[in-house]
């Protein structure tokens, strides 16, 4: 089973992208950024990478449900996910739109060397960590991170988290404030 690569444009040209997913192999760029624009880099804007992606022979598609920047529960029971943001992604992971969004990846993963992208460089500090978490801990997918220099590291999950009832749920570890 190949690996799912996760890679982020960071401030790289049309051409550096072109040149580092067609060095790795990918046929498909699976755009899991919420609100994919850029006005310091309009090349990386949806509607660009539909056009320019396909002309390069590497296919684009934009999947809004694995986006990032939502809303923390006011109950989650991620509590092993220290920042805002990451806690209220772990939250939408458990949704029937994340859900949604990992079956139309897995139907492409299944069939052709796929990355998903969002704009952060680096893996660790993305929601890619997440997603990534989910793919090796529930679907028992490979996951590899595409760096600019064209380096893959496979994807460790995060220490907190665990397989619960077909979802990552991240508390492994972490002492549950007591209610009263």
């Amino acid at each position: 089973m190949a690996p799912i690569r996760t890679f982020g444009h960071g401030t790289a040209s049309q051409e550096e992208i072109v040149d580092l997913l067609r060095a790795a192999g990918i046929e498909e760029v699976v755009d899991v950024r919420r609100y994919p624009g850029s006005r310091r880099h309009p090349h990386v804007a949806t509607d660009a990478m539909a056009r320019w992606l396909p002309e390069a022979g590497i296919a684009y598609r934009h999947l809004p449900s694995l986006g990032g920047r939502r809303k923390p529960a006011a109950d989650s029971p991620n509590v092993g996910l220290r920042n805002d943001q990451f806690r209220a992604y772990g939250d939408h992971m458990a949704t029937d739109e994340f859900a949604e969004g990992i079956a139309d990846l897995l139907e492409s993963a299944d069939d052709h060397p796929v990355a998903i992208m969002c704009s952060e460089s680096v893996w660790w500090r993305c929601h890619r960590r997440l997603v990534s978490d989910h793919l090796v801990l529930v679907e028992e997918r490979p996951v590899e991170h595409l760096f600019h220099d064209g380096r893959l590291t496979a994807h460790d999950p995060l220490e907190t988290a665990r397989r619960d009832d077909g979802h990552v749920v991240y508390d492994v570890g972490v002492d549950r404030p007591l209610s009263g």
